[in-house]
């Protein structure tokens, strides 16, 4: 198999299922932010953090392959079998928020991102993470979107912005409050 196919010269791809949209398409837009959230998931996953984290983030990764199939695919000419997501995905995201926070300072203010890269780039995660979220939902307006796609996507932003406050705590990392200037 080739990794170029050349059919997308004219500025079109192909959806599963056969339909060809633009490459600037808002269901394309919203698979490609879930491609960009993925490898920066893996970008935290490379970093020097403990093994049960790495393994949630794999396992991140595997749930967000399946989330960019789901919106890869005509929704009107679904003619494979995809993987699928389901309400357990979301669970487990809870489940480990939960734990993390267990350990964790309540929060009194808003947190400035940073105070060690491994935080950075979780937070820049969580932002991709959001900005999928709102494409998302701006494609859900005009075509249906699986409900459990935006769910997953909403509770993997909180898990994001949980595991940067751990990993702030497990690096010895210093919280930054936002001070507001009144």
């Amino acid at each position: 198999m080739k990794v170029y196919t050349k059919k997308g010269d004219t500025g079109t791809t192909q959806l599963i299922g056969g339909t060809r949209v633009p490459k600037h398409s808002l269901r394309i837009e919203t698979y490609g932010t879930i491609d960009e959230l993925n490898s920066y998931i893996g970008l935290i996953r490379d970093q020097k953090i403990n093994e049960e984290h790495k393994i949630q983030l794999l396992e991140i990764q595997d749930r967000l392959f399946t989330l960019g199939s789901i919106l890869a695919s005509d929704p009107s000419k679904e003619t494979m079998k995809l993987p699928e997501l389901k309400e357990s995905d979301i669970v487990n995201l809870e489940v480990w928020i939960d734990v993390m926070d267990e350990v964790l300072e309540p929060m009194r203010n808003f947190v400035l991102p940073g105070g060690h890269t491994t935080v950075s780039f979780t937070q820049i995660a969580r932002c991709v993470c959001r900005r999928s979220e709102r494409i998302i939902t701006d494609l859900s307006e005009n075509e249906e979107v699986e409900p459990m796609v935006l769910a997953y996507v909403n509770r993997l932003s909180d898990y994001l912005f949980v595991l940067g406050r751990k990993f702030t705590k497990d690096l010895g990392a210093k919280e930054q409050p936002w001070q507001p200037k009144m």
